[in-house]
């Protein structure tokens, strides 16, 4: 059922100076322009590197779901891992059928790379949040 890994989200209190870090520090040279998900709450940039991305993701206005996480994590941190799936329908009743609890609605929501996703409850994943993305139709 299990895809590719796509990409790992970051969260970080400034998406401006997490790029100095991947393109000054450790050489990324493929780095999208930052968008912003007022439905999701967030800023996007993606690093693409050779085999994955790197999701960095800002706070966008009061309501953001990632306050929280930086209110822990002052300088942010790793965020998420975001696997890709066939279907995310099938994926999203996998999950429930084995006991993992699929936040918000459990309707999938459309993510950065315009596609459908979910995410999985860390309690349910070994501690890490989990994204299923159903895997794009158009790769580019």
């Amino acid at each position: 059922m299990i895809g590719k890994l796509n990409h790992v989200g970051v969260a970080t209190p400034s998406i401006d100076e997490a790029v100095k870090v991947y393109r000054d520090v450790l050489g990324a040279t493929e780095i999208g322009e930052k968008f912003s998900m007022p439905e999701q709450g967030v800023w996007v940039c993606f690093v693409t590197l050779p085999n994955s991305q790197i999701e960095l993701i800002e706070p966008y206005g009061e309501a953001s779901p990632i306050h929280g996480f930086l209110a822990k994590n002052p300088a942010g941190g790793q965020h998420h891992i975001c696997f890709e799936v066939a279907d995310i329908i099938a994926a999203r009743d996998d999950m429930r059928a084995k006991g993992a609890t699929v936040l918000g609605t459990g309707e999938p929501r459309i993510g950065a790379h315009g596609t459908p996703v979910i995410f999985v409850h860390p309690k349910n994943m070994g501690g890490v949040l989990v994204e299923l993305m159903e895997t794009p139709k158009d790769p580019h």
